[in-house]
């Protein structure tokens, strides 16, 4: 790789990189991020490059390794470019179909994705509706970059905005253009990005000018946090898989804007493609000398390690972050001091979420006026969701801010499968809130979700239905956050505990009228004393069920029964003898004994000795066991 010694050694490089491809040849772009692997998107890589091999050059296809396109419930997918021609649910032995049709200007109808609503196949990966209905900004280059070669970034403008602005712009110049563009940080509590760096900014040159020499190490630090861990959540996995370039040029920019010389990625041990390609785009840069010593001649030194998490939830927040960092236990500590105050290794530092960082370069390039021109006037810009649950299509999507929840619901995921009902969407993940049908048209966007009960958070969005139940959902997200709790507070320790003792009675059948009201105190004091974020949202969920579904709280607790049929404890198992066929399934399934019947005759379940497992229900292959 050259060394690239200033801004015009960039220019001339990217002219070089791009003067090797041409722009008419056909690509056949296979995403290998983490969900189309585990489909099997390398053996398609492998063997196309087989059949590629055979041809002895005479095929004018190449093969193209990216990151996760997205679309990850319809993987492998293999897009055919510059045509955008999309196949989804691809398999390896499907490869030789798909290359000499790309050969030939052909399509493989059969490969094509079908619409659920119109039954019709569609071609063109922009034509279908989960890209059609989304603005992708931070998501740009993904499935256009191989995220393992530094002049694939390069040759799609990669670095540029790093390099103007290490030659044309000072540090609060910088600052200044993220505080026109309203850019907002993306980890949660959606804070202004500017203000954050303004603050560093100010903590990190005081603290040089009060050192009289270097020997104290560096004056402060840049933080990328990648500690997802809400469950149904990997946006920030996708982004550092399929760009990871993109996300460093925003933490170097960051970096010259504040002062600080040395950076840090904070990636959960359990994304190893996340850590393998972060790993490799700080090698790379750095032997581009796009990283390091004087970059691109500019005298600004900049380094840049990368930290494992262990796992724990509570690391997402910022103090408990820098403990893990410096080898701590991660539990978090009081506020103030704030990060940018007092943070890793006492200095000041400044730590935004992977997301934020990814579009500081897009601002820096773009203009402040482009982001702020997306979006709301309050929220601008795009959000990355992860949109999973009761949906037709399900992956990584990024929509303006402010376009309603039905948008994303029915737009963008396809509304329910099967003709389902929608009931609710979560939002903001363990954190965030339960949102009811009649509320479907509320923006997105910090303020509108906060204000019925919600949250933007990292970018979980669960889509539910009919089927199911509020206050298992509501029980299933505190016993995630009371099991991540570190333990430091009492509110958060003791009242989660609390909590989910009353939801698991409730949904066993054995909760009494005064538990609602109790559970609501426990809420209240959880939220306002608990030490950080994850006790002050923990209560979220149960909140907003109990403002929205408290129907369902009620016939559980007065009339012993769970209105979506999911509680076990609160069902009652009959078989219906006009459908039963005698086949003994269910007897054979039944660990308690409880059911009764001979052979080609009706069956019997005997309540008294019936323990509602709903074995027999999951078995009976003919709709004769019923469950009320």
């Amino acid at each position: 790789m050259p060394k690239l010694n200033s801004r015009a050694d960039l220019v001339r490089h990217r002219k070089e990189v791009q003067s090797r491809t041409d722009p008419r040849q056909k690509q056949i772009s296979v995403c290998t991020g983490t969900g189309c692997s585990s489909a099997g998107a390398q053996e398609v890589v492998c063997r196309l490059q087989e059949e590629l091999g055979k041809q002895g050059g005479k095929c004018q296809s190449t093969v193209k390794v990216t990151g996760c396109h997205g679309f990850c419930e319809r993987g492998p997918l293999v897009v055919i470019r510059p045509s955008g021609v999309l196949y989804n649910q691809v398999k390896a032995d499907q490869t030789p179909r798909i290359l000499a049709a790309a050969e030939a200007d052909e399509v493989v109808s059969g490969l094509l994705y079908v619409d659920p609503v119109t039954q019709q196949p569609v071609t063109k990966e922009h034509d279908v509706p989960f890209y059609r209905h989304q603005q992708r900004m931070a998501l740009g280059k993904n499935g256009l970059v191989d995220p393992r070669e530094i002049d694939d970034y390069i040759a799609l403008d990669g670095y540029d905005a790093m390099a103007r602005t290490l030659a044309e712009l000072t540090p609060a110049q910088v600052i200044e253009t993220i505080k026109q563009s309203g850019l907002r940080g993306r980890g949660g509590a959606g804070f202004p990005t500017a203000a954050k760096w303004e603050l560093a900014a100010r903590n990190i040159a005081a603290r040089r000018a009060a050192e009289a020499s270097d020997d104290n190490g560096p004056s402060g630090y840049v933080v990328c946090n990648g500690d997802e861990g809400d469950p149904g959540a990997f946006m920030d996995r996708s982004i550092l898989e399929g760009n990871p370039h993109g996300v460093l040029e925003g933490l170097i920019i960051g970096g010259y804007a504040v002062g600080a010389r040395v950076g840090y990625f904070y990636i959960r041990g359990e994304y190893p493609l996340a850590i393998d390609y972060m790993t490799r785009a700080i090698q790379q840069a750095t032997e581009q000398g796009l990283l390091g010593r004087n970059i691109l001649g500019s005298g600004f030194d900049f380094e840049v390690k990368i930290a494992r998490g262990s796992g724990a939830f509570v690391c997402g927040e910022e103090t408990a972050l820098i403990a893990s960092i410096e080898g701590e236990r991660g539990m978090p500590r009081p506020r103030p001091p704030y990060p940018v105050e007092v943070g890793l290794w006492g200095k000041p530092t400044v730590i935004n979420n992977v997301k934020t960082w990814t579009y500081v370069p897009l601002v820096l390039q773009k203009g402040p006026e482009w982001f702020r021109n997306i979006g709301t006037p309050s929220s601008p810009g795009t959000a990355i969701f992860s949109l999973v649950g009761k949906v037709n299509n399900t992956g990584l999507v990024e929509v303006p801010m402010g376009v309603s929840l039905r948008h994303l619901v029915n737009d963008v995921g396809g509304g329910v499968p099967k003709g389902g009902k929608f009931k609710a969407v979560q939002t903001g993940g363990p954190s965030g809130g339960c949102i009811p049908a009649e509320l479907l048209d509320t923006p997105v966007d910090y303020e509108a979700l906060g204000r019925i009960g919600s949250m933007m958070g990292s970018g979980g969005m669960v889509v539910m239905d009919e089927t199911t139940c509020m206050v298992d959902l509501a029980r299933y997200f505190l016993s995630f956050t009371q099991n991540e709790s570190c333990g430091k507070c009492a509110p958060c320790r003791l009242g989660t505990q609390r909590m989910l003792d009353i939801l698991t009675r409730i949904t066993e059948g054995k909760g009494a009228e005064e538990d609602l009201p109790l559970l609501e105190e426990f809420a209240a004091t959880v939220k306002l004393t608990s030490l950080c974020g994850l006790g002050q949202t923990a209560p979220n969920p149960v909140l907003t069920t109990l403002r929205y579904f408290r129907h369902e709280y009620e016939a559980h607790v007065r009339d012993k029964k769970c209105p979506a049929k999911v509680c076990k404890a609160l069902l009652t198992y009959t078989i219906d003898a006009a459908l039963c066929k005698g086949c003994g399934l269910c007897i054979r399934a039944c660990p308690a004994e409880a059911i009764t019947g001979g052979k080609k005759q009706p069956h019997l379940v005997h309540e008294e000795v019936c323990v509602h497992c709903g074995a027999c229900f999951a078995v009976c292959k003919f709709d004769a066991v019923q469950a009320e």
